[in-house]
């Protein structure tokens, strides 16, 4: 029987509930259990797929082609488990269900309801992956903060959803703040005890309580937090801010929470976890014996989340090489042909993010250029990929107006073009070309050497490609698409022939790196400019 944890958040945003779920997936994993993570995002859109990437960091893309969440980049990056749609539920997901059966006629003419209509919209989700046979513990991640009004109706289905598994079967693990005043020096527990409060009043006992703090907590308020909140002292855990996202499980584990976790849910502790090769990713990632830069070229640069998945692939890929990588976020549109020399002449790698839209575009232009004619390892994503065949149009090709059809509708050389199959759509959301493809890789390329063999799959996230009327031009002068996909015959990768590494891809290669399996991409990248900036300094 599947077992379900549920992990709420109080006092403020952005405690990391995401992070310890996943902490503790992974502990569990280790354990050998088969554990899932999902998310519930209080928020009406269907899901973040139209939402810029301003507002809610970057949009994950999951195998089967869902846009999500960027906590799901956290849960495959620390279980090496692919997500996929049912991972995660949003309320406007939740509310269209109801509505598209009510308009079916499926509720017979009953007023349609929050309770009991939408709560048994929301455990229904809750039970999808449970019900699958795949997992013996779902741990499911209420987003929002307890007391949101969006998130009510969430809570209510969990106490709905406690009272009918029972206590042994479902939990709930509520993460808080335990912030320290240094006015009067010391820990305060009171927004704790608030919190656990609030949950109290919708009828949630939650079982084990995580305290985010900036200090030790020590025994005699553990001892006060148990006694106010109405748990064992040994479920009051304490989640000190760490170095990294990647020591919190073994913070957890010094904690004991995946011990607490399996005696409230009456499962066998099993063996101890094995994090052998944990501890070994993260020896090499904090014992590096070098250390280069690389620039990162977008244009949501002011808020890092929009690049999560792309920062925590150099980590890993970092780890890998034995390497510091030290990434400059570089806004695309301060980039001119008369500066890009003094603000990308001191890096040894440059990376050009995707994104969409016209803003900071000849910015990427101007970069791709300099690191072109210097010989600078080039690694470009996407958007990036495109402005890359859009540069060597223009200046190596001769195509003055090459250019993209998504910011010159009616470009005289529309090197990159829109799908066909995009061309009739108007809907915004979830109708792009998402989720995984296959790709085939040319024998004696690069991408070859670098992925090692012919047959790939990678995820997408796009509507424009290049326009296959130019390839036999771009060839001809240099610019090899690599990898082709072998449906559409779609360029997935282009590269160039004589630079040391100047590589792009049309899908999302940062969506696939975990700690386990660091994408080889990015490996291969931080090698390269690991390689230039030896030259550099000879």
């Amino acid at each position: 029987m599947t077992k379900y944890i549920f992990v709420t958040g109080g006092v403020t945003s952005s405690l990391g509930k995401g992070i310890i779920s996943a902490s503790l997936a992974k502990l569990l994993q280790a354990r050998g259990y088969r554990v899932t993570i999902q998310k519930f995002d209080p928020y009406i859109n269907i899901d973040p797929g139209t939402l810029n990437p301003y507002e809610h960091g970057e949009c994950f893309v999951t195998e089967d082609g869902a846009e999500t969440d960027l906590d799901l980049g956290h849960y495959e990056r620390f279980l090496n488990v692919p997500t996929s749609q049912a991972n995660n539920i949003t309320t406007g997901r939740i509310y269209q269900n109801v509505i598209n059966k009510e308009r079916k006629g499926e509720y017979l003419g009953k007023t349609v309801q929050v309770v009991p209509h939408i709560t048994d919209e929301i455990k229904r989700n809750m039970r999808i992956l449970g019900d699958s046979g795949d997992y013996d513990i779902v741990i499911t991640e209420l987003g929002g903060t307890v007391g949101d009004i969006e998130s009510l109706p969430f809570i209510e289905a969990v106490r709905q959803f406690k009272w009918e598994e029972g206590s042994t079967n479902a939990i709930v693990i509520h993460l808080t703040l335990v912030p320290y005043l240094a006015a009067a020096g010391e820990l305060k527990t009171k927004p704790t005890q608030h919190s656990v409060k609030a949950l109290l009043e919708y009828g949630i006992q939650p079982d084990i309580l995580v305290c985010r703090t900036e200090h030790h907590i020590s025994q005699d308020i553990r001892k006060k937090i148990a006694l106010f909140c109405n748990v064992n002292i040994n479920a009051v855990i304490e989640s000190m801010d760490a170095s990294t996202i990647y020591d919190v499980p073994l913070l957890m584990l010094k904690e004991q929470l995946d011990k607490t976790v399996l005696s409230k849910l009456k499962l066998p502790t099993k063996n101890d976890p094995d994090m052998e090769s944990w501890k070994d990713f993260l020896g090499r990632l904090k014992n590096p014996t070098a250390d280069v830069k690389i620039g990162l070229i977008g244009k949501y640069v002011e808020l890092p989340d929009a690049y999560k998945s792309i920062i925590e692939s150099f980590v890993h890929a970092g780890s890998k090489n034995e390497c510091k990588v030290r990434v400059e976020y570089i806004h695309s549109e301060g980039l001119f042909p008369d500066n890009v020399k003094e603000k990308l002449g001191h890096l040894h790698g440059v990376l050009v993010a995707p994104g969409f839209g016209s803003r900071g575009i000849e910015g990427k232009i101007d970069a791709i250029k300099y690191v072109r004619e210097h010989n600078i390892p080039f690694f470009g994503i996407c958007l990036g990929m495109q402005c890359a065949v859009i540069e060597f149009g223009r200046n190596v090709l001769g195509l003055k107006d090459a250019h993209t059809t998504e910011i010159e509708e009616n470009a005289a050389n529309p090197v990159i073009n829109m799908m066909e199959e995009q061309k009739k759509i108007t809907n915004k959301g979830g109708t792009m070309r998402l989720g995984a493809y296959p790709c085939d890789i040319k024998k004696g390329t690069k991408a070859f050497s670098i992925y090692g063999k012919q047959h790939i799959t990678e995820r997408h996230r796009h509507r424009y490609e290049f326009n296959n009327d130019y390839l036999k031009q771009y060839e001809d002068a240099g610019m090899i698409a690599s990898g082709i996909n072998p449906q559409t015959n779609l360029v997935e990768i282009v590269e160039l022939k004589n630079h040391p590494f100047f590589v792009g891809g049309q899908f999302h290669p940062e969506l696939k790196s975990t700690v386990a399996n660091p994408h080889p991409l990015f490996v291969k990248f931080v090698a390269a400019a690991m390689e230039f900036a030896k030259k550099k300094t000879n």
